[in-house]
């Protein structure tokens, strides 16, 4: 009876030991298993938290970047406002077309600038900021002006349409450039690239409209 008991004893004394060296096992392992785990999965998220990409992943955006944002889209606003004008008082069809072409460019641009900024964190410009932008931004017209453009019909519109059509887009063009060489955003600078071309083009036409080439 007391050998049986003694070898019962033994053995639970077996298992313990092997039960506890399973356990120290584990622990070591998961002890460097966690600091290695618990490394691979803070590295990743470090840099991450560090970048501040655009939408859908197309890039950082700097501070030209908003400011190319947010002087375009009351710079676009006026252009279209502008545009409207012509379907009732534009005497010519090429004006009127030049008018419908400018509204199709802008009005999705618009959209488009003020997403980025709404992505970006950044204010959108008031619906009402071309009433008090005229000062200052390039291109843009006075209330005045607005007010002689709006009075006029036939053909002294389309005169004073294109000639302060023509110095509104040469101010986007300059904007422009100036995103071009010294923005970030990747999309930004692809508008950027496609308002000089566009308006360049519409200058010279409007130009020759005006028979100054």
């Amino acid at each position: 009876m007391t050998s049986k008991r003694s070898l019962f004893r033994r053995a639970a004394a077996v298992v313990s030991a092997g039960a506890a060296a399973v356990v120290l096992a584990a622990c070591g392992g998961g002890d460097g298993a966690g600091g290695h785990d618990g490394h691979g999965s803070a590295s990743p998220s470090a840099p991450a938290s560090a970048q501040s990409p655009g939408p859908a992943g197309q890039g950082q955006h700097n501070t030209a970047d908003a400011a190319f944002a947010k002087g375009m889209i009351p710079h676009h606003r006026q252009a279209v406002e502008m545009a409207d004008l012509a379907p009732s008082r534009a005497g010519s069809a090429e004006v009127k077309k030049l008018a419908e072409d400018i509204r199709k460019a802008q009005d999705p641009e618009i959209r488009t600038l003020s997403g980025w900024l709404t992505s970006w964190g950044e204010q959108v410009p008031a619906e009402n900021a071309t009433d008090h932008s005229g000062h200052g931004m390039a291109g843009m017209m006075t209330a005045e002006q607005m007010d002689r453009l709006k009075a006029a019909s036939g053909a002294a519109f389309d005169t004073a349409f294109m000639e302060l059509m023509v110095e509104h887009h040469e101010g986007a063009v300059a904007m422009a450039k100036t995103e071009q060489a010294q923005g970030a955003f990747p999309a930004a600078k692809t508008m950027a690239d496609a308002i000089i071309t566009s308006q360049t083009a519409e200058i010279a036409q409007m130009n020759k409209l005006l028979g100054k080439n």
